[in-house]
């Protein structure tokens, strides 16, 4: 009697790919699968993996001196940023108020006006600052100077003018941050500088003892 069991089973490549097939097909292995996001970290980590092993090889210190060596490279690009980047310029470069020296305050007050409108608080900033500075120099509070800096502007005049003269030190700050320091002005900028405008027009200068 022959038993099933005995009867050899012969599988040619077509019953195997096709068995294959059917056996993959069962929903159980696409659910195991890794999602295209988790194959793309997978792949980063091995390049990653790579890199720091490779670097591990040429580098003194082995994966510790590598940690080093990123450590160090972020110091010399943090360093390179502060002495080329925007607060370098601002701090090598002294803060000349007037680039053009034929607009009167007034000149100034409405350009300024016009960026606000436009939504440039930045350009307005600016123009108000240099509307105070020209209406002082109209008035005689300030000599009319070329190359006159924005903090220059403020201390001689606070000394005529002691009742803006912490306002005028803020709105030279101001000034010379939105400036020459590339720093992001606002609304709220643009009003502390309208303000300091309109005090400056109303204080009187004092003569010096």
């Amino acid at each position: 009697m022959i038993r099933l069991a005995d009867v050899p089973v012969v599988i040619d490549a077509d019953d195997a790919r096709r068995a294959a097939e059917a056996e993959l097909s069962d929903p159980a292995y696409a659910l195991a699968q890794p999602s295209w996001f988790d194959r793309a970290v997978g792949w980063l980590a091995e390049r990653l993996a790579d890199l720091v092993e490779g670097a591990a090889n040429v580098v003194p210190g082995g994966g510790f001196g590598v940690v080093v060596l990123i450590a160090v490279l972020v110091l010399v690009i943090v360093v390179v940023r502060l002495r080329v980047g925007p607060l370098a310029r601002a701090a090598r470069r002294p803060g000349v108020v007037f680039a053009d020296r034929t607009r009167t305050a007034q000149d100034y007050r409405d350009a300024a006006e016009q960026a606000f409108a436009a939504g440039d608080p930045g350009a307005a900033v600016r123009d108000r600052f240099r509307a105070v500075v020209r209406s002082l120099e109209e008035r005689g509070v300030l000599d009319e100077r070329a190359g006159r800096t924005a903090d220059e502007a403020a201390r001689e005049a606070g000394a005529r003018l002691p009742s803006a003269q912490d306002a005028l030190r803020q709105g030279a700050e101001l000034f010379d941050a939105v400036h020459y320091g590339g720093r992001p002005a606002t609304a709220e900028d643009y009003h502390r500088l309208a303000g300091l405008d309109d005090l400056v027009r109303r204080s009187r200068p004092e003569v010096p003892a």
